[in-house]
């Protein structure tokens, strides 16, 4: 984005910008037995847990539990637990507070997590405890990625403990399971660790068949932030292969290096590339504006939502003796009506068809005088054209159609709505559901097209507003929008006044003048996005230099009724 700088942060840069050190992280490994393998319809009957830091066990949690049912006779062959073992034990509401505080703060670990972690969550949950949100690693997951069939057939735990020569021999009793899978999760660290992985988010986002070349290329994440922007592959030319926007840049630009991409194109991509470049946001919507300017900018040939403005379509309302519709590719200055822009040809050639529908001007191409004299064509005898060619109206009365034409497009999309709506119930009624379908998706094209060339207009023509939002840390998010254009972002800190970085933000904005058309000085996509931004909860205008109002009678209060009419219309079959 093309502004000045914005407001520096003064964020001191500190190690945990490298990443969550494995060694540094306490894991809590986790197993369980129970009745059954579905949650809510079994029971835990005993969970052991074991809490790990740095290769040292810090502690450990055992205890049976009452499942409050019995305990199926294989179940108790399987596992050596009996009902009368858990008779006197306590029930999982009693048990889940004191393992919670075990667990607090730990990354959890088990073999097979979904298993565990489902059976804890719903017990959790039903007995009204929080469940935290923590971050979970499976060992059973982690094998797969990294044991080969040579090694092991499977990955079940018993197999793995051999494979590992784990102190602990498991025995389908709790807390041995987890002191197996602590062994096993040492032996896994040992053989990632090979492969450059060293930190919490390197483990999150391993993938053995990442080949060894891209994995070599990790090192090219180190110089990003771990902060919100943009990011740049570059090749050995610098020329840009792709663009891409996150809330962490090292975090997301690592995850290609240490995760398989199954796009193969991406993959491609990362093979080819030789640097990356961050560009450091101060906002998430600076983030999503940067990302479309600079697509815009270099069209990479690897981001497949590459942004051609040039490609815009635009439906005209010619300036002639007698107007008709034009598919255009640019806005003029010219007292022409316009509506889009359109993203493809298509979509705009079902709303000019809607279009016709309700408004019975010419179609044809010809140039006409104001006192034309050519035959008629077969629209005039079907009676779905005024036929101005003939002379049979005068320009006068022409007008009036052309009139309500350009209302509709701005202001009042009724009689449009009204002529579909009619159509499409004849043809309902005859079961020519094919021939609804077409009208339905006609009308939805104008008039989705129509609401949202209104809300450009509107905040396009506003010379600058100036809104915030707060910040989850109690900040505040500063935008300054200029005819529709993010022109600056920032950040003002908690317990510091937001109007001074307002005005900062203000006196260094980028410059913005007045253009032609609801899209001259951003593009479609950015004033989108700046529109979604302001709709947020939450979000407060602090200054406004224009007027920033829809039409009451405007395209917008019909999207609810266009989406159900879309829903509900089928053919019986598909009912």
């Amino acid at each position: 984005m093309t502004s000045p700088p914005l407001p520096i942060r003064g964020v001191q840069p500190s190690f945990d910008d490298l990443g969550t050190p494995l060694h540094s992280i306490t894991f809590c490994v986790v197993d369980l037995e129970t009745t059954g393998g579905a949650p809510g319809a079994s029971g835990i009957t005993e969970i052991g847990a074991v809490k790990v830091r740095a290769g040292e066990i810090i502690g450990e949690f055992q205890t049976l539990v009452n499942p409050g049912e019995p305990i199926p006779a294989f179940i108790a062959v399987l596992t050596g637990i009996t009902n009368p073992m858990v008779a006197s034990s306590p029930r999982i509401d009693s048990v889940l507070p004191a393992f919670l505080e075990f667990a607090r703060g730990c990354v959890m670990v088990a073999h097979n997590a979904p298993f565990d972690m489902g059976f804890l969550k719903h017990d959790s949950l039903v007995h009204g405890y929080d469940w935290p949100d923590f971050t979970v690693v499976d060992t059973a997951l982690l094998a797969r990625r990294v044991i080969t069939p040579d090694e092991a057939p499977n990955c079940k735990l018993g197999t793995l403990a051999k494979l590992f020569r784990t102190t602990t021999t498991p025995n389908h009793r709790a807390l041995s399971d987890a002191r197996a899978t602590v062994d096993v999760l040492h032996g896994l660290f040992e053989r990632v660790g090979s492969l450059g992985v060293q930190t919490l988010e390197d483990l999150q986002t391993f993938n053995s068949r990442v080949a060894p070349a891209v994995r070599a290329k990790r090192h090219l994440a180190e110089s990003l932030p771990h902060a919100p922007g943009v990011y740049l592959f570059t090749d050995d030319r610098g020329e840009v292969l792709y663009v891409g926007k996150s809330k962490d840049l090292r975090n997301r630009v690592r995850s290609y290096f240490t995760a398989s991409e199954t796009r193969n194109r991406i993959g491609e991509m990362v093979g080819i590339a030789t640097s990356v470049r961050g560009v450091e946001c101060g906002t998430a919507l600076e983030a999503e504006v940067r990302e479309l300017r600079l697509i815009a900018e270099h069209k990479p040939r690897y981001n497949r939502r590459s942004k051609f403005p040039e490609r815009q379509h635009w439906l005209k309302v010619t300036v002639e003796p007698f107007p008709r519709l034009s598919l255009v590719k640019q806005v003029r200055d010219d007292d022409g009506g316009y509506l889009g822009p359109f993203s493809s040809r298509k979509t705009a050639e079902r709303a000019m068809a809607a279009l016709h529908e309700a408004f019975p001007i010419r179609q044809c191409t010809a140039r006409m005088s104001r006192t034309p004299r050519l035959s008629p064509c077969v629209l005039a005898e079907m009676g779905r054209c005024v036929a101005p060619c003939d002379g049979r109206i005068s320009t006068d009365s022409y007008g009036e159609f052309v009139d309500n034409l350009r209302t509709a497009l701005t202001a009042d999309p009724t009689p449009v709505i009204d002529a579909l709506d009619r159509r499409i119930d004849v043809l309902s009624a005859d079961e020519r559901f094919e021939d609804a379908a077409v009208q339905r998706d006609r009308l939805s094209a104008f008039v989705r097209s129509s609401a949202r060339m209104q809300r450009m207009a509107s905040v396009t023509s506003c010379a600058e507003i100036c809104a915030a939002r707060r910040t989850d840390d109690g900040g505040w998010e500063l935008h300054v929008i200029r005819r529709g254009r993010l022109a600056a972002a920032g950040i003002s800190p908690r317990g510091t006044d937001p109007r001074r970085y307002l005005d900062m933000l203000r006196a260094s904005a980028e410059t913005v003048l007045p253009g032609i058309g609801p899209v001259a000085s951003a593009s479609p996509e950015e004033i989108d996005l700046v529109l979604r931004w302001l709709d947020q909860p939450g979000v407060r205008l602090v200054e406004m230099d224009g007027t920033w109002t829809c039409p009451i009678t405007g395209a917008g209060r019909h999207l609810t009724r266009i989406d159900n009419a879309t829903a509900d219309l089928h053919h019986p079959a598909e009912r």
